[in-house]
């Protein structure tokens, strides 16, 4: 969107003012070179590619987690069983259950909390067994009690990761009491049961799958330069002559999204507690990565740009060189990257036949050669931290700005929140933002039992597991609806595999039956935050192994038929009541989402005027930036659609939001380390922010009018004699400006040009009529766009109109005793006050 072309990197970007001294010397002795592990910084593994596609392996983790949890509950639960005189199948499944729900619900990153969630496992169940017990003879006592169950589900939700757990075992404990038909005498075994699997969880836990928060990040950093290599990888091939150019763009382009992702990932992970222990690490850690993403987002949008233009083959080859060596260099030898960059620099002032006209190729050639020379910079910083903190710190620790939800950048959960707070007020208002997932639940859990009854009588607690599933994890209409369709799909597609497979396995093999549960629910873990489908097909691939060892298997196809029926009904109800108790439309998420985005935006901007009139004023651009990025994310998912349409089917309105914002975040994150501007920035940032002010408003309250005031004419005229262009700061400033103002103006906003006060003309003028002596009049002033930029009352004979940059103007002149008018004004001159008398006639 910017219509300057790209400032060149002169170098290293400047730290934060809160990170104190600059980074550490760009040739880091032997002795730092060993602080950083080697699986970071290492040549290229094999496994590379997982880290790829999943940073932190944090699928990867959940999966064997699920893996190794149903193993020891299963075990576990089959011996006490034996031990305790229980049949082996009601021992297996209190095992299994607790061990399922473990697997997904607690994944501590500290052996202490591990601890305490694993060891209160047993309490909230075993409390509710017994109740379920001895209430399931009453059949309408024992539905309400699901009702029951489901709404603490909800309420204890709000207490955190523990309250959500304790409410999903109540709730599960009493859907076990009303499928098994179980003696109440028998809850003080189940609840030795319970215990024991609870301590055989933990210690499988600790042993073979402890909490390693450092190793995770340390994880997350290797797919960071997993996709760096990628990027530099495919650049080289774009560049090179008679290749895929448009896939190898592609690449770049994926690499680029993943790296992004990656990088708010580490952001995230570096508030977690075991981490944020040492937060001036932290703090330094952000800005390394920081600057390397900047670096490489810039090499893969000049490569993009370079892509289009014929290059001197010496000056190609002199590209692709550095960046296959920029691909290949380990971490540890970053400074392999300087000599590049300088040749690249020195083959541009060398190559015959770079004309005038061939400018842009010269300054985005010179661009790559600065900007693998700016990523030497931060891979040698970061080299130099290693796994502690640097000798020179920092003077302010690391403020966390990024929500992870399951391991990954939050989406709609925090806009969805602020909104549902919203709803509470003073006095009884203050309870409704607890009470409405409560309310919804209840609700939705009455009108579905019933039915789900008079379908299915005796499993129609399917129903209630359908309401469950829509509630939890969902914050929008359209996720609820995206996530019943996965749930159909995935247990249509389920279905068919675990039939299969029970019918390939046969009756009486318990272990290749067991198996397969186990294999189908840890893959589909694995993949579960990829797409919520996955889980489910291996859930039920899994589910049908169990029901095989009760049902025939000539009526499997309608007991799954009966099964889908029930959670598509629970999860309709739910949406539907969702829809109609206390509601978040999902217009008003994304009006949230905006104003968060807008937010951030303006917090940067005060934090860089804070920083340009106080350079040791302890502000984090960086981490502003950051900011910027974790809100567009939480936008891209307010606006994502119910279902992926093939390109350009998505919605025009939807792709140009995100484009612009898009736009706008790679300059804000530009903007985040460049240089303080050599001139007076004060009026710049006063019209900016004003502006970006009337949009939130306008988006916050859907009001129709309001102003943005583009501040591309102050920038240039700021330009000072002998400088080809403003400074890189205002550079950035115009082109986040142009893009939120394009922004704007699809919300509806009139877009005027700013002017500077020694710029603007005073018209005045007096006011005749020749057919009365008293005769009121307005002037409306319009711009040569049709713009209204004045309307005033004649009064004593005058007006006055004050304001007006040069340019051409009409001036309707309206009365209540003469028809409207037009008259034409042309300011020539500016400074100078302009006199034009209207006579009124007709």
């Amino acid at each position: 969107m910017s219509t300057h072309p790209p400032a060149p990197a002169t170098g290293p970007a400047p730290p934060d003012v809160a990170s104190g001294p600059p980074g550490p010397s760009a040739h880091p002795e032997a002795p730092h070179a060993r602080l950083l592990p080697g699986r970071v910084g290492g040549p290229p593994r094999w496994w590379d590619w997982a880290l790829a596609l999943d940073p932190g392996l944090g699928r990867l983790q959940t999966g064997w987690r699920v893996l190794l949890s149903m193993i020891t509950s299963l075990t576990v639960g089959y011996g006490l069983s034996r031990a305790l005189g229980l049949p082996a199948v009601l021992g297996m499944t209190v095992g299994g259950v607790l061990g399922l729900v473990s697997a997904f619900l607690i994944a501590e990153n500290t052996r202490g909390r591990l601890a305490r969630a694993l060891l209160w496992l047993p309490v909230p169940f075993s409390a509710a067994l017994p109740v379920s017990a001895a209430v399931r003879p009453y059949r309408v006592a024992s539905m309400c009690l699901l009702v029951v169950g489901l709404v603490l589900v909800m309420v204890l939700a709000r207490f955190g990761p523990l309250g959500l757990l304790s409410g999903t075992l109540i709730f599960v404990a009493l859907l076990v009491g009303e499928m098994i038909p179980l003696p109440l005498a028998q809850c003080g075994n189940l609840f030795g049961v319970a215990a024991g699997t609870a301590v055989a969880l933990l210690a499988a836990r600790l042993l073979l799958c402890p909490p390693t928060p450092r190793e995770d990040l340390l994880r997350t950093q290797r797919a960071f330069v997993v996709e760096a290599r990628r990027i530099t990888g495919a650049a080289a091939t774009a560049l090179e002559p008679g290749t895929g150019r448009a896939a190898a763009l592609r690449r770049v382009n994926r690499a680029l999204r993943g790296l992004n992702t990656t990088t708010l990932i580490i952001d995230g992970r570096l508030a977690q507690p075991e981490l944020a222990a040492d937060p001036e690490a932290a703090e330094l850690l952000h800005q390394y990565l920081f600057d390397a993403e900047l670096a490489l987002h810039g090499i893969g949008e000049a490569v993009t740009a370079l892509a289009r233009h014929e290059v001197p083959d010496p000056l190609r080859r002199a590209l692709v060189e550095g960046l296959v060596i920029a691909r290949d260099t380990p971490l540890g030898r970053a400074d392999a990257l300087r000599p590049v960059a300088v040749r690249i620099r020195d083959r541009v002032a060398d190559t015959p036949g770079l004309t005038a006209q061939d400018d842009e190729v010269r300054a985005l050639a010179r661009r790559i050669g600065d900007l693998l020379d700016a990523l030497a910079d931060s891979l040698a910083s970061w080299l130099r931290l290693g796994r502690r903190t640097s000798t020179s710190g920092a003077s302010v620790p690391f403020q966390p700005t990024v929500v992870l939800e399951n391991g990954r950048p939050a989406g709609t959960g925090p806009a969805t929140q602020r909104v549902v707070t919203a709803h509470g007020g003073r006095g009884l208002r203050r309870i409704v933002p607890a009470l409405r997932a409560p309310l919804q639940a209840a609700t939705a859990g009455a009108i579905t039992l019933p039915i789900a009854v008079a379908v299915n009588p005796g499993r129609h607690y399917w129903g209630l597991v359908g309401v469950m599933v829509a509630l939890l994890g969902t914050n929008t209409t359209r996720e609820r609806l995206r996530k019943l369709g996965d749930r159909a799909a995935g247990t249509v597609v389920g279905g068919v595999l675990g039939v299969a497979l029970l019918r390939l396995i046969g009756p009486g093999h318990v272990l290749w039956t067991l198996l397969v549960i186990v294999a189908g629910l840890s893959i589909g873990a694995a993949c579960m935050q990829r797409r919520y489908a996955y889980l489910v097909v291996g859930l039920v691939a899994a589910l049908v192994q169990v029901y095989g060892l009760f049902t025939p298997y000539d009526a499997m196809e309608r007991l799954l038929v009966d099964r889908l029926a029930d959670n598509v009904l629970g999860m309709l109800v739910a949406t539907v009541c969702c829809l109609l108790i206390l509601p978040v439309p999902t217009r008003k998420v994304t009006r949230e989402a905006v104003h968060g985005y807008l937010s951030a935006v303006e917090e940067l901007l005060d934090g860089l005027a804070e920083r340009w009139r106080d350079p040791t004023a302890a502000v984090r651009p960086r981490g502003a930036a950051r900011a910027v990025e974790a809100a567009l994310h939480q936008v891209d998912s307010a606006y994502r659609p119910l279902v992926r349409m093939p390109r350009g089917t998505r919605g025009r309105s939807a792709d140009t939001v995100l484009g612009l914002l898009g736009t706008a975040t790679r300059h804000a994150r530009s903007l985040a380390v460049a240089p303080s501007p050599a001139y007076g920035t004060g009026r710049i940032m006063e019209v900016l922010t004003s502006s970006l002010r009337a949009l939130d408003h306008r988006v916050t309250t859907g009001e129709h009018g309001g102003t943005w005031t583009r501040v591309g004419p102050l920038v240039s005229a700021l330009r000072v004699a002998g400088h080809a262009r403003p400074d890189r700061a205002l550079c950035e400033l115009a082109s986040l400006d142009q893009a939120l103002a394009a922004f704007a103006q699809g919300k509806g906003m009139t877009v005027v040009d700013a002017v500077g006060p020694d710029t603007l003309v005073t018209v005045r003028g007096a006011v005749r009529c020749p057919e009365h002596d008293d005769c009121e009049v307005s002037v409306t002033v319009l711009d040569d766009r049709g713009t209204r930029r004045a309307q005033v009352r004649s009064a004593d004979g005058g007006y006055t109109v004050t304001g007006l940059p040069r340019g051409a103007y009409t001036l309707v002149v309206s009365s209540p005793a003469h028809p409207p008018r037009a008259q034409s004004l042309l300011i020539r001159r500016s400074g100078h006050d302009v006199r034009h008398d209207i006579t009124v006639t007709g």
